[in-house]
């Protein structure tokens, strides 16, 4: 799958659409590695997760150095350079990609931020980076929205989670629970738990945004409420059931819409 192909297919996609063309680029080559990142520790027909990540890590510094190897590096090489893309966007996400293959689970609140911000908070950061949004707002934006984006994640996926062995619920509740569906009571209170965090983190992340021009924040917004409405979607389920729900193409696209019209109006 090439770069575009693994941009289109993400959920970030629609945040996407209205940039310009170089920007679009430059997010689709940097989403693209956060995907060959996380099939390294996901698909099981991956022979050596560790040697790929001591891979993917030498791969960075080359591009670094201006002179990558692979398809993916001489396709970020420029977009690095042109929009400042610091070193730390690519390797703490490396090490939260280690840590799916040394650690199963986060027992506590701490242990689970710890693990947020290198899978998510540190995207949210380049992701900024790109689109030209700096400094210590830029900084307070990414670790909201990207902690209520992982939230949501975690609260969606547990089952799928716990089929690879991992658990990120920060509480008593073990992977072999989880598939055969035992301590029910205490897996709901969790996620109910978890589900309130990432409102909280909701609200906090759009009323950042409107300390940033309208337009230029646009794929934030839209980015926030698509993930915001699946979960609302998974609360209207219920947190009993553990099959994964997501949201129809028609639903994300109407959340598109929704956030041009509070951007616009």
């Amino acid at each position: 799958m090439n770069a575009q192909e693994a941009y289109k297919k993400s959920s970030f996609g629609p945040a996407f659409f209205f940039l310009g063309k170089r920007k679009r680029q430059a997010l689709a080559h940097y989403y693209a590695f956060c995907r060959i990142a996380d099939d390294v520790v996901d698909e099981p027909t991956q022979k050596d997760p560790q040697q790929a990540l001591k891979e993917l890590k030498k791969e960075i510094e080359f591009i670094y150095l201006g002179a990558p190897k692979t398809t993916w590096g001489k396709e970020l090489v420029e977009d690095v350079r042109t929009f400042q893309i610091p070193k730390d966007r690519f390797f703490l996400l490396l090490e939260g990609m280690q840590a799916d293959l040394d650690q199963k689970q986060y027992p506590t609140e701490e242990a689970l931020q710890w693990y947020i911000y290198r899978v998510a908070v540190i995207v949210g950061k380049a992701t900024l980076d790109i689109l030209g949004v700096h400094g210590e707002e830029a900084s307070s934006l990414a670790q909201a929205l990207g902690s209520a984006v992982q939230l949501t994640n975690i609260v969606r996926d547990v089952q799928e989670d716990a089929k690879l062995g991992r658990v990120y619920l920060p509480g008593p509740v073990t992977a072999q629970e989880i598939l055969e569906n035992k301590n029910t009571e205490q897996l709901v209170n969790l996620r109910k738990q978890l589900a309130y965090k990432a409102k909280e983190q909701y609200q906090l992340a759009f009323q950042l945004m409107d300390d940033f021009w309208p337009t230029k924040i646009l794929p934030c917004r839209v980015m926030g409420y698509v993930y915001q409405k699946n979960l609302a979607k998974i609360e209207e389920s219920g947190f009993a059931e553990l099959t994964p729900v997501k949201l129809t193409k028609f639903e994300k696209i109407k959340m598109v819409g929704y956030a041009l019209i509070k951007t616009l109006f």
